[in-house]
């Protein structure tokens, strides 16, 4: 039940998207459907609202494994990152993404292999796991497992 000035544990259910500004849509289309390998949504599994800018080349959206949108928007204006990427986004720190702990030397073979720039790690922790890597804006993603 809602309470009239709060929201209370489990009224919210899950991430349903998550949008992103990109200067470059290709290469943006490139790095998380190719490099990463989330699924593009084509056809008729683009939502309705943005199939004209999904057609237009303005839009772009994928589908993590555990059912979260990325909508990608191109905004080929968009200012470029600070030469330095660690202030490039000063809200959002990054987006982490999951992987099985058999699968994580690969992907770090993956990301050295397509050159992209690594901020940190790979790196070990109690809890895991990860590397941080940026995408062609300069957003810090990182993959990261569970300990073995």
């Amino acid at each position: 039940m809602l309470s009239s000035n709060v929201l209370t544990p489990g009224n919210l259910r899950k991430i349903h998207h998550i949008a992103l500004n990109v200067a470059d849509m290709q290469a943006s289309r490139h790095f998380y459907g190719h490099i990463l390998g989330l699924h593009e949504l084509t056809g008729e599994e683009v939502p309705e609202t943005l199939i004209e800018l999904v057609n237009a080349g303005k839009v772009a959206n994928f589908v993590t494994p555990d059912g979260t949108i990325i909508d990608l928007f191109g905004e080929p204006e968009l200012l470029p990152p600070d030469p330095d990427p660690s202030k490039s986004f000063t809200r959002a720190y990054h987006l982490a993404f999951d992987i099985d702990p058999e699968l994580f030397d690969q992907a770090v073979s993956v990301i050295k292999e397509n050159n992209l720039v690594i901020a940190h790690g790979p790196v070990t922790r109690p809890t895991g796991r990860g590397v941080y890597f940026y995408d062609p804006d300069g957003f810090m993603i990182e993959i990261r497992c569970d300990p073995h």
